[in-house]
């Protein structure tokens, strides 16, 4: 009788073990990051800010989110059905950086925030729903930036929008990566790499023996995160140029045709010059009122 009962305990223990051993692989399993959502700006001048990223880059207001005293909180400047700029009125006069977050897609927003938060990532104890109708929740990455990490949701504004809001004057129809200030690789590689899966896709400097640019690419996407790094404090022009959002464009001489068609567009304190990049790519850089660049950015490199 008690080696039956010896036995059975040992079986409940190994079965234990077991489940403990599923359960653990389970939570360790990486949900799908699949691109960027958007990235959001401080504007100090609605208005102008929307001469730049509607009349300008050509993008439509899609909808937007109010406070309680009727006045603009939020308004979304659609790219395409899965990508758009945020802006975000009321930056103080004081505050050097226009940078609000990066947002990340992801198709299972609860098995993430479970994940993050075994890998010791600070996560809420909940995902919230947004005003606009998706689940979303917030985290720092190691520089203090803001990452937003999103779950698209039926009913959502980007749901019923599908397919709308997708006019011929946008200048791009794709955003292909995000920039950030990075001030320890080794820390954000902790944080972009091995936490949330990003790899490397290439690195450049401004000469062949620097380091100023990484590309991290999405685990499960096209779309990357590049490093802007640091070694000093950044004064505010500076982040203006470092903290930004590149867009596709196919034709830069066509894209540079279009601009100059359009107001704006041959003021150099907007719209610079194009020139080619470290990666051999045709590259233009455009500058909102508040001074947070939009890098125009060809997909080849120059025969």
């Amino acid at each position: 009788m008690a080696q039956n009962t010896q036995r059975g305990i040992i079986a409940i223990r190994v079965l234990v073990l077991i489940l403990g051993l599923a359960m653990s692989s389970l939570a360790a399993d990486l949900p799908p990051l699949v691109g960027i959502a958007h990235i959001a700006f401080q504007v100090s001048d609605l208005a102008k800010a929307q001469a730049f990223y509607s009349g300008l880059l050509g993008y439509e207001d899609a909808f937007r989110l109010y406070k309680e005293d009727g006045t603009t909180r939020l308004v979304y400047f659609k790219v395409n059905d899965r990508q758009y700029i945020e802006i975000f009125p009321g930056l103080p006069p004081e505050q050097d950086d226009r940078l609000s977050h990066i947002a990340l897609e992801t198709t299972n927003l609860e098995a993430l925030r479970l994940y993050l938060a075994e890998k010791g990532v600070q996560v809420p104890e909940k995902v919230n729903k947004g005003q606009d109708g998706n689940l979303n929740f917030t985290v720092k990455d190691p520089d203090g930036h803001r990452v937003e990490f999103v779950q698209y949701q039926p009913g959502s504004m980007q749901m019923k929008a599908k397919g709308s809001y997708l006019g011929p004057r946008r200048l791009s129809s794709r955003m292909l990566h995000v920039g950030v200030t990075v001030a320890d690789v080794a820390a954000a590689d902790r944080f972009y790499k091995d936490i949330l899966g990003f790899s490397e896709i290439w690195r450049g400097g401004t000469t062949d023996d620097v380091t100023s640019w990484i590309n991290m690419k999405v685990p499960d996407g096209t779309d990357y995160v590049e490093y802007m790094l640091v070694t000093e404090k950044v004064d505010r022009k500076r982040l203006g140029t470092l903290h930004h959002a590149a867009l596709l464009v196919t034709d830069m001489q066509q894209a540079l045709e279009t601009l100059r068609e359009r107001p704006l567009g041959w003021d150099p304190a907007y719209v610079q010059a194009p020139r080619v990049g470290r990666n051999k790519r045709w590259q233009l850089n455009l500058y909102d009122p508040d001074g947070s660049r939009t890098e125009l950015m060809e997909p080849f490199t120059m025969r």
